[in-house]
């Protein structure tokens, strides 16, 4: 019985020390500097291909080197560097029964520089009719692989001109065959006979970057667990009450908050057995393509796990000291985190919003694909936040405490399988 009581003591001093070790060393200061730095109106918004993204490229550098991370095998420095294609477009025509359509009813989203139908047979028209779930649609849409003739119901006239004016930036992609191509056309064409489509675009090659750096593991280094987060938001809108920038405190500004004081507390203690990878993502508000890339950089087999951070700037709807965890039920993650969470008050959660699909609509996704136990780890209440993708979105209406409190449980409750004592299991590849 003395000795029983011993372990259980020794157990309890060790996870004393452990969490005296978090509070120390992951400071409220220090994340209130970090994430004021990156929200702050000189970083424009930081969309991908701007000046804003750039600068807070090279700020998160800055603290890559300061903590003593490394570079990816491979890397010159902590920028993982890739291309892409962004065709922009330069003029649209359609044509339906003969009738020219006003341009303003009328946009392309497509790889290609041009387009040129006329009664194609390999083009398929489809209706977005009244009703329909226009998300639920439009993703379909983009994951096709067709070529599609869209007609949208008036119904759908303010999301139709949202998607409109975000397509006059230009289609990014990543793929080198230009067989999709979406065309939207507003209005009743219940009487569709002939269509012609003519379409120029503008292609040109840009560059753009993850910022990545590791700290080598101890006893198990070709084994990885990765922390994550997305450093681009969407830059300048329009002015909503004189105020234009869209910020990205909390999207995703409160996430790479958390990976860069993460690495900051595992380069401190020093004692992690498997590689620790530390990565910014670019291009997740324009679909994922950072993560996507970092995706084929890595081998998933040797990914044990990856922490995906994502909007942790508020309280859940579960409360303080809360946080959901996308894809729950998909591998033994979140049990494995909560228990390492025993004798705090934290707790982590299943998703409550099932009908977002968020499991896949963040950059944990491009490994979960690929059999990575990859997971979101967020606190937003993504179905009442009234700041989600505003200019609103800003240091002044985060919890900075809830940021604090979320990093410090992600650093207690991953430390088994940093350690590489649990190992989760695995996701199901290319799980939808």
């Amino acid at each position: 019985m003395k000795k029983i009581i011993s372990a259980i003591a020794l157990v309890t001093v060790s996870f004393y020390s452990f969490g005296q070790d978090v509070n120390k060393l992951i400071r409220q200061d220090d994340v209130e500097r970090v994430i004021k730095t990156l929200s702050a109106d000189d970083m424009q918004g930081r969309a991908t291909f701007t000046p804003g993204i750039e600068k807070a490229a090279r700020f998160i550098e800055g603290e890559y080197k300061q903590i003593g991370l490394l570079p990816l095998a491979g890397d010159d420095g902590f920028r993982q560097n890739f291309t892409m294609t962004r065709v922009t477009p330069v003029k649209t025509l359609v044509e339906i029964n003969g009738k020219l359509i006003p341009a303003d009813s009328v946009f392309a989203s497509t790889s290609a520089p041009a387009l040129n139908w006329t009664n194609n047979a390999d083009v398929q028209v489809t209706n977005l009719s009244a009703g329909k779930n226009f998300r639920t649609e439009y993703m379909g849409y983009l994951k096709s692989g067709k070529k599609l003739l869209i007609l949208v119901d008036p119904e759908f006239t303010a999301l139709f001109n949202l998607l409109r004016d975000r397509s006059r930036k230009g289609t990014v992609s990543n793929k080198t065959d230009n067989n999709q191509a979406l065309v939207f056309v507003l209005g009743k064409h219940d009487d569709l006979k002939s269509f012609e489509v003519s379409y120029t675009g503008k292609s040109e090659q840009l560059p753009l970057f993850n910022i990545a750096g590791i700290i080598p593991g101890k006893t198990k280094p070709n084994e990885y667990v990765v922390f994550s987060g997305h450093y681009d938001h969407l830059g300048i809108l329009k002015p909503v009450q004189g105020d234009s920038i869209a910020n990205g405190a909390d999207d995703d500004g409160s996430g790479t908050t958390a990976v860069i004081e993460l690495a900051k507390y595992f380069k401190k203690l020093n004692n992690n057995a498997r590689t620790l990878i530390f990565v910014a993502f670019t291009a997740e508000e324009i679909g994922e393509y950072g993560s996507q890339h970092f995706a084929t950089t890595v081998d998933p087999d040797r990914v044990v796990a990856m922490f995906n951070i994502e909007m942790i700037g508020k309280a859940s709807k579960f409360g303080e000291n809360s946080a959901f965890i996308t894809g729950f039920e998909r591998s033994d993650f979140g049990p494995i985190l909560q228990k390492n969470l025993e004798g705090t008050a934290f707790k982590f959660y299943p998703d409550p919003y099932p009908d977002q699909n968020l499991f896949y609509r963040s950059d944990n996704a491009s490994l979960a694909r690929v059999g990575v136990p990859a997971h979101t780890i967020s606190t937003d209440q993504i179905d009442i936040d009234k700041y989600y993708h505003t200019v609103k979105d800003e240091f002044s209406t985060l919890d900075v405490a809830n940021i604090v409190s979320a990093i410090r449980a992600i650093a207690l409750s991953s430390r088994t399988i940093v350690s590489g004592k649990d190992t989760p299991k695995r996701v199901a590849k290319l799980e939808r």
